[in-house]
Parts: structure tokens; C-alpha cells; sequence
């Protein structure tokens, strides 16, 4: 579950140009999952949502692309 302070927050509030592929920041998810053992310190919790809010801009990006 993502926590609630993630819902307030979007793609839209990352710097212009700051937007990796889609398949790099999942690769860091998984790594950062790999490297916790499946346990987020709250430290790790901050980068993992700071991390899904850059994937989803990725992926919009990548639809706004294909459309």
C-alpha cells in the first residue's frame, strides 16, 4: 500500500527534464527491494515513492509518445 502522503503528490511535480525511462527507474525499484530484503527502512520508504512518482511520469510520458 502506498502511503498517503504519495496520493498528494504527482508526476507533474518532478523538474522538467528529470524524467528517466520507465525501465530505469524500475530497475532501481527492484534493486532498492533487493538491497532491503523486502523491509523499507522509512528512509528507503521516502526514495522508493520518490522513485514510483518518477516511474509513473515515465510511463505517461511514454503514453503521451505512442499517442
Amino acid at each position: 500500500m502506498l502511503a498517503p502522503r504519495l496520493a498528494r503528490m504527482s508526476p507533474e511535480s518532478l523538474p522538467p527534464g528529470s524524467v528517466r525511462s520507465a525501465a530505469e527507474v524500475n530497475e532501481q525499484i527492484r534493486a532498492l527491494w533487493l538491497r532491503a530484503g523486502g523491509t523499507l527502512s522509512a528512509q528507503e520508504r521516502a526514495e522508493y515513492e520518490l522513485l514510483v512518482i518518477e516511474w509513473a511520469a515515465a510511463i505517461r510520458g511514454q503514453v503521451i509518445e505512442a499517442a
